[in-house]
C-alpha cells in the first residue's frame, strides 16, 4: 500500500522522496505494509492550530498523529473492507524540527526520520503518558529504527529517551 506524503509549508526544504522510503521501511518493520499512511509535513501555524484544537495546547510540536483505527500498543488493526486499509495521518512539524535541529546541532533528516517512527507508532496504539507506556514505546521504536538501521547503514535511535 502506499505513503502519501504532501509537503504543506515552505519554511524548510524537504527531502520527500527518502522520507517516503524511510517510512515504507518502518511502517514494514511495525509488520503494517498493508496499510497506507499519511504523512504531512507542516509548518508552525498549522501545527499550532492542529495542537490547539485537539490537544488544547495552541503551541507548534514535532509530530502529531491521527490514528484512523483505535488499537492497542502492538495490535495491527483488523479491517473489514479495502477501504479501512489506514493506519491514519501523520502530521510532522518540519519548521519546529528543523529549529530544534538548529539549536541542537542534530541532523535534520535524521531526526525527521526518527520523529515520523515515533508517529508510526502513535498509529498503532503505543502512547507514553505513563512509564510502562513510555518504555513498551521506546522499545518498539528502537526495534523499527534498528530494522531501518540494518537497512539504511544509518544509526538512528528513539529521541524519547530520557522521559522518565
Amino acid at each position: 500500500m502506499s505513503v502519501a506524503l504532501r509537503n504543506a509549508q515552505r519554511a524548510v526544504p524537504v527531502r520527500r522522496a527518502p522520507l517516503r522510503r524511510a517510512v515504507c521501511v518502518l511502517r514494514a518493520a511495525l509488520g503494517a505494509s498493508r496499510f497506507d499512511v499519511g504523512l504531512v509535513c507542516a509548518g508552525n501555524g498549522l501545527m499550532r492550530r492542529l495542537n490547539g484544537a485537539y490537544r488544547q495546547r495552541p503551541e507548534p510540536t514535532d509530530v502529531l498523529s491521527f490514528p484512523f483505527h483505535r488499537v492497542t500498543a502492538g495490535e495491527l488493526p483488523r479491517p473489514r473492507c479495502r477501504d479501512e486499509y489506514n493506519l491514519g495521518d501523520i502530521f510532522l512539524g518540519v519548521e519546529y524540527i528543523h529549529q530544534q535541529c538548529r539549536a541542537t546541532g542534530e541532523d535534520f533528516d535524521s531526526v525527521l526520520v526518527v520523529t515520523a517512527a515515533h508517529g508510526l507508532c502513535h498509529l498503532l496504539g503505543y502512547q507514553h503518558d505513563t512509564k510502562a507506556e513510555w518504555q513498551q514505546m521506546y522499545q518498539k521504536e528502537a526495534e523499527i529504527l534498528e530494522e531501518l538501521n540494518r537497512l539504511t547503514g544509518a544509526s538512528l535511535r528513539p529521541l524519547t529517551a530520557g522521559i522518565f
